[in-house]
């Protein structure tokens, strides 16, 4: 029996995906959380841990789903994690990647789909939806500038409005790493302002825009 735990902040959306684990004859959900601290917390609590963590990216003003994910396999024997989300950037898949995820969805994959990455995250093996994989391919392909997981996830702290301070204090670094990182950024997209390197990353699919 495959043991799931649920993290997502939004109670339709794991109350959907309870109802296709359950329907599932091997697989059990063993718990459910609204954010990556809520999850970090349950785990702590069950008895035997879960074998997959079905993650969510983006959880209001809880903990995201990157930092809940680089905590998680941080663990002694920890879960898979396996992202489930709605965002398919370049930031947040490599994000993703670099914090330990075993494998990247798309909510809109069919049942099917996420019911076959949940074994096979829980056999050990990488999952990624087509449309990531595309994605990633198609930026080797295409020569497109590659940041790192740290420098896409600082120039999307920066679209969202983010001044030096803050994304410091979010990321837990530096001032003056965060200052370096956007050197390699500035550098890398061959921009010389914040407001250059922000358009650059959303026209080259590097970052999201900011929600509203």
């Amino acid at each position: 029996m495959i043991r799931v735990l649920l993290v997502d902040d939004h109670p339709v959306v794991r109350r959907g995906l309870r109802a296709m684990v359950d329907d599932l004859p091997d697989v059990e959900a063993v718990g459910e959380a609204a954010d990556g601290a809520a999850a970090l917390a349950l785990l702590d609590e069950l008895d035997t841990r879960p074998d997959v963590v079905l993650m969510d990216l983006q959880m209001g003003s809880g903990m995201h789903g990157v930092e809940a994910t680089r905590r998680i396999t941080a663990l002694p024997s920890p879960p898979a994690v396996l992202i489930l989300t709605t965002y398919s950037t370049d930031a947040d898949i490599l994000a993703a990647v670099e914090a330990g995820a075993t494998g990247y969805l798309l909510k809109d994959a069919p049942p099917e789909e996420v019911a076959a990455a949940v074994h096979a995250a829980a056999r050990g093996e990488t999952v990624l939806a087509p449309p990531v994989a595309a994605r990633l391919l198609g930026r080797v392909r295409a020569g497109r500038p590659t940041l790192s997981p740290r420098e896409a996830e600082i120039l999307q702290l920066l679209a969202e409005g983010l001044a030096n301070r803050q994304i410091s204090k979010r990321l837990f670094i530096s001032e003056a790493t965060v200052k370096t990182h956007l050197v390699h950024i500035y550098d890398k997209l061959g921009v010389d302002s914040r407001t250059s390197a922000i358009a650059a990353g959303l026209s080259t699919g590097l970052i999201r825009p900011a929600a509203s």
